[in-house]
């Protein structure tokens, strides 16, 4: 029996028109990035177009193609700034004294740059959900595990982890997966649940890290 035929998504330009070099077009163009991360948060993913999107900034969907040729393109670009905050991040942690820290301090340190980061990303937890399902922008997702995986299996040397880089790499998997569901959860908690649950974080980070930095090669 023949299989039905099968109908291929055809995936969606996410380049920008073209780069804002203007002033009054560099803020515009962010002007249309800020609307998009307040209406992600409050309309959500599925209703989220252009439509509402050139309404919300006062201008009309033909301009608004002027910056970018859909939602996606206005996502992607949302998604590239968040992820280069957290490269940022990640160089700067670079630049800590690892070795001289205590356990305890770097754990303090790198949940609280982390968290600072995923909070000053309005609608982080949308747009994360975004780039984990919307095939245009699933290169981001992919990109910001191998970038935090690599950079943390280094971390890890420099605070004593006597492992191969293989195994530093899983553990920095862990670390990612742990860490990253965490703050998404906490950046939507009020403050005293946030409290408690970023201690309970931290405890589980220490745990798992104590044991890997005490255990033999």
């Amino acid at each position: 029996m023949a299989n039905p035929p099968t109908t291929m998504k055809i995936m969606q330009s996410v380049s920008p028109r073209s780069e804002p070099v203007q002033s009054r077009s560099i803020k515009r163009a962010q002007q249309i990035l800020d609307v998009t991360s307040e209406l992600l948060e409050t309309v959500g993913l599925n209703d989220l177009n252009t439509a509402i999107i050139a309404k919300e900034v006062g201008i009309s969907v033909g301009s608004l193609y002027h910056y970018f040729p859909n939602k996606h393109a206005i996502l992607y670009a949302m998604g590239k700034s968040w992820l280069d905050s957290i490269e940022e991040v990640l160089k700067e942690i670079q630049e800590w004294a690892l070795e001289d820290m205590t356990l305890a301090h770097f754990i303090d340190q790198v949940v609280d740059i982390n968290l600072r980061t995923y909070r000053q990303q309005r609608a982080v937890l949308r747009l994360v959900q975004a780039m984990f399902s919307v095939q245009e922008l699933r290169e981001l997702d992919e990109r910001h595990d191998d970038m935090v995986i690599s950079q943390m299996a280094k971390v890890f040397k420099r605070i004593g982890f006597k492992k191969h880089i293989r195994e530093r790499e899983r553990i920095a998997r862990l670390y990612l997966e742990v860490t990253h569901s965490t703050y998404l959860v906490v950046v939507n908690q009020n403050e005293r649940r946030a409290a408690r649950t970023l201690a309970d974080l931290k405890l589980m980070l220490t745990c798992v890290l104590d044991h890997h930095l005490n255990e033999p090669e």
